[in-house]
């Protein structure tokens, strides 16, 4: 089922209507019905009862974002809240490694006991705990030392940094914020990459596809590094999606 952006964006947020000076744009953007007059909608195009929004030269009419720009603010914005759930996720973690810097003697005693705890029930199902890699994974970290655990604390926090300050500029679409994007994602991949050589997962594997997704789109769509035109033919795309719909709207020949 085909989406229309335009006429789902002008339910949510309403119609933008304008009225240009030119008379020949203008008796075609207004009509006059049994209600009173009507302007036609620069981003759905649909005819709408009343005043218009704005007036003047059809150069200054509002920059209406309409048809494959508002699908690709809609993919930004996804992209903005997984980066916002992930960057919150990290800023827990590393609160949690911090936490266990501090107090990392009584949690060890505290696993040590609870594992004496469930040995016997474990055993009973036929699962030895001392040889299992969670329990093993979790011994190891106890033998790590003070600082070192601060270090990773403050290296997940700037990478929590990075994800937030991502999903805040995606949102916002904001051409500084898709560079970085492309940029922090594209570092982290080989990482990615060495962590499914190690263990794999649907969950590590969902990640990866995702991200060189990103990356790809991104890329291309947004036109960055000079791809496509660069930012001369993103911005010439922009304008022709919005402020011509003015001309394209009234059917007036170019």
């Amino acid at each position: 089922m085909k989406i229309d952006w335009d006429r789902r964006t002008c339910s949510r947020k309403g119609h933008v209507t304008y009225a240009p000076d030119d008379p020949r744009l203008r008796v075609r953007l207004r009509a006059d019905t049994a209600l009173g007059e009507v302007w036609r909608c620069l981003r759905c195009g649909d005819f709408v009862l009343g005043e218009p929004h704005g007036s003047g030269p059809a150069a200054d009419a509002p920059l209406v974002p309409r048809g494959k720009v508002l699908r690709d603010l809609f993919i930004l914005r996804f992209l903005a809240i997984e980066r916002l759930v992930r960057g919150v996720f990290i800023v827990l973690v590393a609160a949690a490694v911090w936490k266990f810097s501090n107090s990392q003697d009584s949690v060890r005693r505290l696993f040590d006991e609870y594992l004496d705890v469930f040995r016997p029930v474990f055993k009973h199902f036929h699962y030895d705990l001392d040889h299992s890699p969670v329990v093993g994974t979790i011994q190891k970290t106890f033998g790590y030392r003070h600082n070192t655990l601060l270090l990773v604390a403050v290296l997940l926090l700037a990478y929590a940094l990075i994800e937030l300050v991502e999903a805040v500029g995606l949102w916002y679409a904001k051409r500084w914020a898709e560079y970085l994007t492309v940029v922090a994602t594209a570092a982290f991949l080989p990482l990615e990459v060495y962590e499914l050589t190690e263990h794999i997962s649907w969950l590590k594997i969902a990640t990866l596809v995702l991200n060189i997704l990103a990356v790809l789109y991104i890329l291309l769509a947004k036109r960055l590094f000079g791809l496509r035109g660069g930012r001369r033919a993103f911005d010439e795309e922009r304008h022709s999606a919005s402020l011509l719909e003015v001309q394209e709207a009234a059917k007036v020949g170019v």
